[in-house]
């Protein structure tokens, strides 16, 4: 019978180690993107919101103050409402997410056959054989982490220990529609507004381009429909902001 030597049982354990530590990078490198994807959509709704907000003030009063307190009213009212929505949201759906896991390994505790049963099955949906699955069931069913962990993830889609606390995702998200309200708005610290509206909406739009590519090439997507998509959906923004800025003051007589 061959036996493992200390070198090759360092070497086992090096390559375990470090496939551990390729896990755990994954798993910060995923929480990056899902950051990355809150500050896309923050910017993205900080350029948008205030400048369908500036666009219509601007036409309706053609007052640079208006516009000015508008626009800063309506930046930090929508950060606040961003982050808190954010956090709120997020916290209440990864509480229910802990109820539901709570009560799946209740379950589990109390029907250990009938959830293995389930397990078989689960693997069985996923294509695996009749035999492989009982087998993968019986050898998981050995180590209960193991066992609780996979249950949860494949009958749930859900993972075990599921964060409640959403902070640092809520200040990127207030954050970011801070910095995108600036562009919209900035114009009109130096310009009067018929200067300022047009150099707004080009400022607007450049963002909107950096928005795009960073959101195309985030998903895959070609950079070219990705960009459009987005300078599309801001270009509606502001030309209905800018229409019911001219057409309901008209409509009430001011």
């Amino acid at each position: 019978m061959r036996t493992t030597g200390p070198e090759e049982s360092d070497t086992s354990e090096a390559e375990s180690t470090d496939v551990r530590d390729h896990l755990s990078h994954e798993r910060v490198r995923m929480e990056r993107l899902a950051r990355v994807r809150q500050l896309v959509f923050g910017s993205l709704d900080g350029l948008l919101v205030p400048l369908g907000v500036v666009s219509g003030v601007a036409a309706g009063t053609n007052s640079t103050a208006a516009v000015v307190v508008a626009g800063i009213a309506e930046a930090f009212a929508g950060a606040v409402s961003m982050g808190a929505g954010e956090f709120i949201s997020s916290r209440s759906e990864s509480q229910t997410q802990r109820t539901q896991i709570a009560s799946e390994l209740r379950l589990i505790e109390r029907q250990p056959s009938e959830e293995r049963r389930e397990m078989v099955e689960v693997f069985k949906r996923d294509g695996v054989s009749d035999h492989d699955a009982d087998a993968i069931a019986t050898i998981l069913a050995r180590y209960p982490d193991a066992f609780n962990t996979t249950m949860v993830e494949k009958e749930l889609g859900l993972t075990i220990h599921p964060r409640t606390v959403q902070l640092p995702e809520a200040l990127t998200m207030s954050t970011s529609y801070i910095a995108g309200s600036i562009f919209p708005l900035i114009a009109y610290l130096f310009f009067p507004v018929p200067q300022a509206l047009p150099i707004s909406i080009v400022l607007t739009a450049l963002a909107l381009v950096i928005v795009g590519v960073i959101k195309g090439k985030l998903a895959g997507l070609n950079l070219l429909w990705s960009t459009l998509e987005v300078v599309a959906v801001g270009a509606l923004s502001a030309g209905g902001g800018y229409l019911l800025g001219v057409a309901i003051p008209r409509l009430f007589g001011y």
